[in-house]
């Protein structure tokens, strides 16, 4: 094993001037509903929205002429993509990524904008890196690994050099984890000034291969949906990253697409950020009482904040509706002038904020005077929902909830 901590600190020279250093900071509002002191390490406001061009540029900087000459070549689910295709075009090195059909078009669209080629192909990331390997024996190209290889790794490691040199005495660090690369570089370098420190890796339970494979004692591939954390939905950990795992790192738990979604939804809500799933995947783990630190520093890293904005809506919609902040219901009225309007002025006056309305003038019952009126609307919280049902029913509302 050839990585190690000055590796990573001539990374950290390579990539001066172009990847941002990162902001380290404390969250009141997450360390009181965790009991520990939580830090946030906001990759997500890293150039190009994520980590990865911190090890696609260390790699290319690394390469001789000539291979910069044949281009590179990389196969990814979004963020390692947009890293290789900007670092490329900085050293006026071409590119061609491979890419699931199912990426997010933010992305696909963002990488493309960074000056690469694109290349859409099969499901998940392991399709993509089939295909990039035959593109690779067609040009000659060199290959950029998104987690497999050690310059890369060297490049996400200097993500630890800075929470440490930012905060010494950290406790513990919360990463997540799908080939292995970043955590990797962030354990080797942490480890290596502060060896008592913690390295935690965060991975979804239904595609969880690195922890897998910890537990064989060897590489295994695990077969799984694609989790909404999609940067780290890899079947199977590289087999360099494996042996830094190993190693270096002190635990790998899991979690549920629920809890990422409820993640996503709280570091937008509470913490003003926006993070994809892989990046919210260590709060994730934290708010479900799945990590365990003897310290009380923590640091959890934001890997990446590349989402699309439909798939935020729709985390909105869910979280808002599971919290019951959200609710439908329909009021039988009487088809008369004023009958509704006095309703929705009723409702306003409760403080509920009307989403849709709907009035069905289908026969009723009751005869043709009825109709029936559908509501969603929105509340401050679960308690504020009942209160306005309730208070809808004692004003004489024949009302019926709508279960989502």
């Amino acid at each position: 094993m050839n990585l190690d901590l000055n590796k990573i600190k001539q990374a950290q020279e390579n990539i001066k001037g172009v990847a941002r250093r990162t902001p380290l900071f404390y969250s009141s509002t997450f360390s009181n509903q965790s009991g520990y002191e939580v830090y946030f390490k906001c990759e997500n406001k890293q150039k190009t929205g994520a980590f990865k061009l911190r090890g696609a540029y260390n790699k290319i900087a690394n390469l001789t002429q000539e291979e910069k000459d044949k281009g590179v070549l990389a196969s990814s689910a979004g963020n390692h993509a947009q890293g290789v295709a900007y670092a490329a075009t900085a050293f006026d090195v071409k590119s061609t990524i491979v890419m699931p059909a199912t990426a997010p078009q933010a992305k696909v669209q963002a990488t493309k904008g960074y000056g690469a080629e694109v290349v859409q192909f099969g499901e998940v990331y392991d399709d993509c890196y089939g295909r990039a390997v035959e593109i690779q024996k067609e040009t000659g190209a060199t290959f950029v690994h998104p987690f497999n290889d050690e310059d890369v790794m060297a490049g996400q490691g200097t993500i630890g050099l800075e929470i440490l040199e930012d905060l010494p005495e950290i406790d513990a660090i919360v990463v997540p984890i799908g080939g292995g690369g970043l955590i990797s570089g962030i354990a080797v370098a942490a480890k290596a000034i502060k060896p008592d420190v913690k390295i935690i890796g965060v991975q979804p339970e239904i595609i969880a291969s690195a922890k897998a494979s910890v537990e064989a004692g060897k590489v295994v591939t695990v077969k799984g949906a694609k989790s909404l954390a999609d940067g780290i939905s890899v079947a199977t950990p590289g087999d360099n990253s494996f042996k830094y795992i190993q190693k270096y790192v002190d635990e790998i738990v899991t979690i549920t697409e629920d809890e990422i979604s409820r993640a996503m939804f709280q570091l937008m809500e509470r913490g003003k950020l926006i993070a994809e799933g892989a990046g919210a995947s260590p709060l994730a783990a934290l708010l479900a009482g799945k990590i365990k630190v003897d310290g009380k520093k923590v640091a959890l890293l934001i890997s990446g904040g590349n989402v699309d904005i439909a798939m935020v809506s729709k985390i909105i919609n869910r979280e808002l509706i599971l919290q019951e902040r959200r609710i439908s219901f329909s009021v039988e009225l009487k088809d008369k002038v004023g009958q509704l309007g006095s309703l929705i002025t009723k409702i306003g006056e409760l403080g509920a904020n009307i989403v849709k309305a709907r009035q069905e003038k289908n026969w009723e019952a009751k005869g043709l005077e009825y109709a029936n009126v559908t509501f969603e609307v929105e509340s401050q919280s679960k308690e504020h929902s009942m209160n306005i049902l309730n208070a809808l029913k004692e004003a004489g509302y024949d009302l019926r909830v709508i279960n989502n």
